[in-house]
């Protein structure tokens, strides 16, 4: 669509239909269409009367550039074949009607004729989501299998879902999910080591690979564990946290979390060194202070042994080709791995939203040029499912 910035093709050649029902979320509809819009998809809208009188029909026009369907006619616009249906926001009584398989609104009755997906985001008052029973009704939906994509509770409200995780979602949802049933264990962010109470050696290590690995985990069909230490951003609520700071608290999780896990990815920065003796309280920072590192315990080492696909992240500086493939590959070699994921960290990598790697394993390389780490994670998860179907 002109204008908009293309985000990706995940939702390519793909028709979804955005069901619009009378909630005061309903401003967020045009947000959702557009960024549907941006990972290819062609949508449709279909609005309740009260959506059309909160939102205004033209809003779903300009944000689609299609007419929105706000009425039942006997042109049979709810029989139109789509990939995905979606109501968002969907209100207390628009689940209610999905629930008891009622259809008297353009919302109701493409869901009730749909053979596709469908998934509904609730947005309301807190008392009314928290009513028994509102709460049945969405249960009674997740028995028929729609997927209920949970609101966010604040400030006396259900509030309808980001519009980022709502595209997150669909895309899932209309992937080959090849990695449905799947258990993915990834570590994402930097370590943390105390000096004293109040001071910590790290690293600048931001968790954006992580993050974007556990979403395209996700995307493939996959039940995703995080454990994290310092982010620079949330993660998506619907992949686990485990928040993990320190290099032990890592350790110790990673041994927890990857018991049965299909796929282990160590993306975190973790920290090589610990401070031997961590002073109580504050040091003076008048006085000079001599601090003695002692080599961290190897996340890597605990694991090398289990029956599961593990890939590592390997960071090297200003380093030339061969010597970062050698480098993978002996880490490859010591720690029992698939693939090791080479990057040079002198090239402003950490923290930045791309990445330049190089993906080794046992008999090859390749080398994939800077690009955003949402791609990269797209690279690596088609390695990962080619070795799960050997």
């Amino acid at each position: 669509m002109d204008g908009l910035v293309r985000k990706s093709e995940r939702l390519a050649g793909k028709r979804i239909a955005l069901c619009v029902t009378g909630s005061a979320a309903a401003i967020e509809a045009p947000k959702l269409a557009r960024e549907l819009i941006r990972h290819g998809a062609e949508v449709v809208a279909y609005m309740s009367r009260k959506a059309a009188e909160i939102l205004g029909r033209d809003a779903m026009w300009f944000a689609t550039r299609r007419q929105p369907v706000t009425r039942i006619t006997g042109e049979l616009e709810y029989l139109r074949e789509f990939d995905c249906v979606v109501v968002a926001p969907a209100s207390a009584n628009t689940i209610a009607k999905l629930a008891m398989g009622m259809a008297d609104t353009p919302p109701t009755l493409v869901c009730i004729a749909s053979r596709c997906s469908v998934m509904v985001a609730p947005a309301m008052h807190l008392s009314i989501y928290d009513n028994e029973a509102v709460r049945r009704n969405l249960l009674e939906l997740e028995r028929r299998g729609v997927r209920v994509i949970p609101p966010v509770l604040g400030e006396g409200a259900a509030k309808l879902a980001p519009v980022q995780e709502i595209a997150d979602y669909v895309i899932r949802e209309t992937s080959r999910r090849e990695l449905a049933g799947k258990r993915v264990v990834i570590t994402a962010g930097a370590t943390e080591e105390r000096i004293d109470s109040i001071r910590i050696i790290t690293n600048r290590s931001s968790g954006r690979m992580g993050i974007a690995l556990a979403k395209e985990a996700f995307y493939r069909g996959a039940d995703v564990t995080l454990i994290a230490g310092r982010l620079a951003l949330e993660p998506p609520r619907y992949v686990e946290h485990v928040p993990a700071l320190s290099v032990e608290e890592m350790l110790e999780e990673v041994k927890r979390h990857t018991r049965g896990a299909d796929v282990f990815i160590c993306a975190a920065a973790i920290g090589d060194f610990l401070v031997e003796s961590p002073a109580e309280g504050k040091l003076s920072s008048s006085e000079e202070h001599t601090l003695k590192l002692k080599p961290a315990p190897k996340v890597l080492e605990a694991v090398k042994d289990r029956k599961m696909l593990k890939v590592a992240f390997k960071a090297v500086y200003a380093a030339g080709m061969e010597d970062m493939i050698n480098e993978a590959k002996s880490l490859l070699e010591r720690q029992n791995l698939d693939l090791v994921i080479a990057n040079d960290v002198s090239k402003g990598i950490f923290g930045s939203e791309d990445t330049e790697t190089v993906m080794v394993d046992d008999e090859d390389f390749r080398a994939f040029p800077r690009m955003p780490k949402e791609e990269i994670s797209y690279h690596i998860f088609e390695e990962v499912c080619r070795r799960l179907r050997r």
